[in-house]
This record gives structure tokens, C-alpha cells and sequence, in this order.
């Protein structure tokens, strides 16, 4: 669903049930002037029937047919948890869909089964994607991944707490940020910074402090840096001065996962923490006042937050890249790139939409991820490497920060790891 996707859960292991060959694409481009039937494979932003992202896709593609008599399109919706192995499976038995919208696109690219976006897309809807998210597209300067629905990250604050506590202003340094829940701590907030490094999402929460220290995972010319100078000294911060000093909370950071933090954040026993746009809805639904702000920086405001990004590709398989290329073309129409975004509480991925968003106040809550989207730094998702280093990430980081931890040894090793997948794929 929406909320687990957009906290990084990837579907490594999850369910192995085949999907039914009933999916298989039909039609091709060679094919005449035929009808032709578009599979469209799609993951479950919802959480419920009520809500599921089924009812978006049959809108749209009712619609689509209503111009395009000769060319059907059959949506199957799957659960994040399934849809990566169902996928995967489908590719392998040589049933790919023409089109699959999930999380990572990176490995399809490398093994030559997508179009280029260049191939399918007119060129103002290629030219129409903000530029910082479809960048995070490109393999080797080519564009494969095109972004579906995006999210960035801000700082989110008990504004109760924070005047019960006498915090007067939102920290923007480091130093701020630990003042202050200093100050929470001695008012009894039972976790003055919400740390999530468990397996869920913790490569998410790393990332946001790496940025703040000046680092990353990787450079400008996208060579992994995870053992960076800036990065060691980062988790060292962390180590000592956060979680050293009794700051985030009872439990261990390693055990602790994101749902955990924002769900004790509704509940009020949470000071502050990183966030996204679906953590409005929760602590608006539990009548927490709350404010947000870009994440506080070693020396000032970080120069950047996380952003996050789904992926659309579409398979080579069945060659119908002059329907896949129409239907893509409407599917990244203004009016349903915001149908979708504002329906789950996420940002477009288009100029258009975004400014739309930004034109009008109903989404005025959303204007800051907004601001902070164009400057975001994504998962370095068009590297191969990435899922096995991602998940040795969430595995490991969160011991780096307990007592006794050793960030230069566990980054050092990741690091390490990174290289040799890398140097392997030539």
C-alpha cells in the first residue's frame, strides 16, 4: 500500500506465487491494423478496497479507450509486497507486460528488455518531467525509468511539545536539534527524536543524515561514496550525541522502523523526526498540531532532503511501442498526473502538475515538499548494485550508532561490497 511503499519496503522475498498467465501481453505493433490489448502491470498505492489504486487505473484506461478505439488496456493491480516477485517471474517466463509501474526499473534496463523513452514518448511529455526526478531514469545518460508519483522529506515537529518543553525555534543545525530534545527528554517526551534504523526504511533515515553532513551515498558522477569521511563523521555524531546521550527514545534504534516512529508521533510521544507527505494525514487524523521545515544540517539547513520516486517502464517484448507510447502520453496528461499524486497525499512528477499544485491553496500543506523536491537526492536507483546494497544497509546500519558501534567498519564494509558489484558489472 501507499504508505508502506513510499517508507522504502522493497518485495525482496516476499510473496513467490506465480502470476497467472492469463497476463500475458497480446498484440503487436506489427499487427496491422488490428485491435491490440495493452497489459499494464501496477502496485497498490492504497490500503484498502476503498481506496485501491485499481479504481485510478480502470478510470484511465476506460478513458484512453474512448480515443483510441483499436487499442484496449487491461490493468491488473497487485500489493507492494507481491508485485517485484510477480514481475520478475512474468519477465522470466517470457510474459513481460507491455508496461509495469513499481519501484526500481534499473535491472530490466541493464538486460535490454525496455524501451528508451526516446522511443515511445512525444517530446514535450519527455520534456515535461521535472528534471531533478527524471535524471534518477537514466542509465548510463539514457532515460528507461520514466517517474510516476514522487515524495520528499521535511522535518516534522510536536508544536505542544516543543512549547511545553520552551523550544522557541525549529533547530536548523545539529546542535539546535539536540538542544532541543534535551529539552523535551526533560520534560518526560518519551522520545525527544524518533531514530527509525530497523529494517524498514533505515537506507531512508541514514540518507537524510549523510545529506545533512555533507555526504551521501554517492558522488556527482555517481560513484558510490558510502565510507566518505563526512559520512563516518556523521554516524559518529549520531552514535554519541543522539542516541549516546539518551535522545531517540527507550528502544533501539536497529529495532525501531519508520511505521513505529510515526505511529507513537500520532499518539504524541514522539518531539520530532523526519517525515513525508502521508504523515500529515496520520497526525491529522489523530489531532496532533504539528509543523514541518527543511531537515536541520551539521552547520545550518541540510542543501538537500531525500526524495523518493516509483518508476513507469514498458518491455520490448510484445512490440507495441506506438500504443505503449499513446497510452503513456496520456497517462502523464496534467489532469491524471494530479489525479493520482493528490489522491494518495504525493507530488507530481511533471512541470505541469507541479504547477498546478503549487497555483492552488488546497494544496497549500504540499508547497513545501514541493520546494524541496527540485533540490532532492534519490536512491542511486539506476545502479544494478543498489537492491543488494540497500538491503545490506538496512540490515547493518543501526549498529553503527549503539554503544560501541563502528561506523567506519560497517560503511567501510558496505563500501566495500558496493565496489565489487560494481567492478562486476562492468
Amino acid at each position: 500500500m501507499q504508505r508502506r511503499r513510499f517508507l522504502g519496503l522493497t518485495a525482496a522475498g516476499a510473496a513467490t506465487a506465480a502470476i497467472s498467465p492469463a497476463l500475458t501481453a497480446c498484440g503487436s505493433e506489427g499487427s496491422g491494423s488490428g485491435d491490440v490489448t495493452l497489459k499494464v502491470v501496477a502496485a497498490d498505492y492504497g490500503d484498502s478496497s476503498a481506496n485501491s489504486s485499481q479504481k485510478y487505473w480502470d478510470r484511465l484506461a476506460r478513458a484512453f479507450e474512448a480515443k483510441h478505439e483499436n487499442i484496449k488496456v487491461d490493468v491488473t493491480i497487485l500489493s507492494w509486497t507481491e508485485i517485484d516477485k510477480k514481475l520478475a517471474d512474468m519477465v522470466k517466463r517470457g510474459q513481460a507486460p507491455d508496461i509495469a509501474q513499481i519501484g526500481a526499473y534499473a535491472d530490466y534496463a541493464a538486460a535490454g528488455k525496455l524501451y528508451r523513452a526516446d522511443q515511445m514518448l512525444s517530446i514535450p511529455t519527455q520534456a515535461g518531467f521535472i528534471e531533478s526526478i527524471a535524471s534518477a531514469g537514466e542509465v548510463n545518460r539514457v532515460q528507461y525509468g520514466l517517474p510516476f508519483v514522487s515524495s520528499a522529506r521535511l522535518f516534522f515537529y510536536n508544536e505542544k511539545l516543543f512549547d511545553e518543553a520552551g523550544v522557541l525555534s525549529v533547530p536548523e543545525t545539529w546542535a539546535e536539534l539536540k538542544d532541543a530534545a534535551v529539552k523535551l527528554k526533560a520534560i518526560g517526551v518519551k522520545i525527544p527524536y524518533g531514530l527509525p534504523l530497523g529494517p524498514e526504511e533505515s537506507q531512508g533515515e541514514t540518507l537524510m543524515w549523510l545529506l545533512g553532513g555533507g555526504g551521501g551515498y554517492t558522488d556527482s558522477n555517481g560513484s558510490y561514496t558510502i565510507d566518505s569521511t563526512q559520512n563516518i563523521q556523521t554516524m559518529e555524531w549520531v552514535r554519541d550525541e543522539l542516541v549516546g546521550e539518551g535522545l531517540t527514545g527507550p528502544d533501539a534504534p536497529a529495532r525501531t522502523n519508520r511505521q513505529d516512529i510515526f505511529d507513537a508521533f500520532t499518539r504524541g510521544e514522539v518531539g520530532m523526526l523526519n517525515g513525508h507527505p502521508t504523515l500529515m494525514q496520520q497526525a491529522d487524523g489523530h489531532g496532533i498540531k504539528y509543523g514541518t521545515a527543511p531537515l536541520p544540517g551539521r552547520h545550518g539547513k541540510s542543501k538537500a532532503t531525500m526524495g523518493v520516486a516509483d518508476w513507469v517502464m514498458a518491455f520490448k517484448q510484445n512490440g507495441n511501442r506506438r500504443q505503449i507510447g499513446l497510452f503513456l502520453d496520456f497517462l502523464y496528461e496534467e489532469r491524471n498526473v494530479l489525479d493520482f499524486a493528490t489522491q494518495y497525499d504525493l507530488l507530481p512528477v511533471t512541470t505541469k502538475a507541479s504547477r498546478a499544485m503549487r497555483g492552488d491553496r488546497k494544496y497549500k500543506r504540499l508547497w513545501k515538499f514541493l520546494d524541496e523536491l527540485g533540490t532532492a537526492q534519490f536512491y542511486p536507483v539506476d545502479k544494478t548494485s543498489w537492491a543488494t546494497v540497500q538491503s545490506t544497509l538496512k540490515n547493518k546500519i543501526g549498529s553503527v550508532v549503539a554503544k560501541g558501534g563502528d561506523p567506519a567498519g560497517v560503511l567501510s564494509e558496505v563500501q566495500r561490497q558496493a565496489d565489487a558489484m560494481e567492478t562486476a558489472a562492468g
